[in-house]
């Protein structure tokens, strides 16, 4: 079965040019998957929808999320189908199993006051300083992602024009525009923070640690859990929460939901929808605040 998972993911990387993360993502549920099996000395070329349903029956008995248990059987099924149309097995015992109903939780996200005090401008003028105050404000300027962030070239972004270039899942390129303080923190953190953080010209990633190599997604969200102590802002601020934010703000201000999906990179509008979820909590709330007959 290990042979047949390795053929799958270089599958899922070759054909379908899915993303790093979402192919390790796969095989780390596939690789558990096995495991169980050896240990239940199940053949996985035998199984019956009883069996996989058991497996997922012990995801939940170990306290798994239905997101997780959700994720795990869509890996699973994914996996038994390529083996299916690829003719390494005569019957796929996973095709007719139903995903657990998962119930959608609202996105984490910031008002504009919590914004303004996570984005505050501190006297700071040093090189680390510079970045991570750029690095802020391209997210929540832009909305994307931190695997998308961190494999920024310095040619990904256009100053003049006022838009960056970043490649999301599927390897798929788009353009973003990006906002007047994100475009005046770039050029600072360019002209004196980068400079002084490189260590060699062959690297050109946009943002650098302070060994002058490519900021990790670790690094990143590392930066953030350590900055969002010093606000001091009730919530539990992760790169995601800034995101989260971007896509909210833009649909409260009026902006076009297919434009919002664009930005963000959704293949499906319905991804972005949940945002439209978001904004009328948020109505709700502000309507029971201020209304006197609420």
């Amino acid at each position: 079965m290990e042979t047949y998972i390795r053929e799958y993911l270089d599958h899922l990387k070759v054909e379908r040019g899915l993303a790093a993360n979402t192919i390790e993502s796969y095989g780390r549920d596939l690789s558990q998957f096995h495991i169980y099996l050896v240990q239940e000395t199940l053949d996985w070329q035998c199984l019956d929808r009883q069996q996989i349903r058991l497996y997922l029956d012990r995801l939940r008995a170990q306290g798994k999320t239905g997101a997780t248990v959700s994720r795990c059987l869509s890996s699973i099924r994914s996996f038994f189908r390529f083996l299916y149309h690829e003719g390494s097995i005569p019957v796929d015992p996973a095709a007719a199993l139903d995903a657990p109903k998962v119930q959608k939780r609202l996105p984490k996200v910031l008002n504009l006051h919590e914004i303004e005090k996570f984005l505050i401008v501190t006297s700071d003028l040093s090189p680390i300083a510079l970045r991570d105050r750029a690095m802020f404000e391209v997210l929540y300027a832009t909305g994307i992602r931190v695997s998308e962030l961190v494999t920024l070239k310095v040619t990904d972004v256009n100053l003049e024009v006022g838009l960056l270039k970043c490649y999301g899942k599927g390897d798929k390129e788009r353009m973003v525009p990006l906002g007047s303080v994100a475009i005046t923190a770039l050029k600072i953190y360019l002209a004196s923070g980068r400079s002084k953080l490189q260590r060699s010209s062959s690297v050109q990633s946009l943002f650098l640690n302070h060994h002058g190599r490519q900021l990790t997604r670790q690094g990143l969200w590392k930066l953030f859990k350590n900055h969002a102590k010093k606000t001091n802002i009730q919530v539990n601020v992760t790169p995601h929460t800034m995101r989260h934010s971007f896509a909210t703000h833009l649909l409260e201000n009026g902006a076009d939901l297919r434009a919002v999906q664009e930005m963000l990179g959704h293949a499906d509008i319905s991804t972005t929808q949940i945002y439209t979820h978001v904004t009328k909590t948020r109505l709700r709330e502000v309507y029971d605040k201020a209304h006197p007959r609420a």
